[in-house]
């Protein structure tokens, strides 16, 4: 799935290891207003697991993940 959704911020965790992404991310979400988007960049495998599913249990949208190797990139609304 390919977007052309331009995000309002990017947080690049390349390198942190697990759970900073997904904790980073949660914190990133909560400085946003509604309707912004967050872009996601990490390299962490089980964020894929994390941080989709605790952006929906805190009422966020995930719009779009996308795997490029090690490298996984996340949009995630507000």
């Amino acid at each position: 799935m390919k977007t052309s959704m331009t995000p309002d911020y990017r947080l690049d965790m390349m390198g942190e290891p697990c759970p900073y992404p997904a904790v980073a991310t949660l914190e990133a979400m909560t400085q946003l207003t509604p309707g912004q988007i967050l872009e996601v960049v990490c390299d962490c495998p089980q964020s894929i697991n994390n941080i989709p599913l605790d952006a929906k249990n805190h009422g966020y949208q995930v719009l779009d993940i996308q795997q490029d190797g090690p490298t996984l990139r996340y949009l995630i609304q507000r």
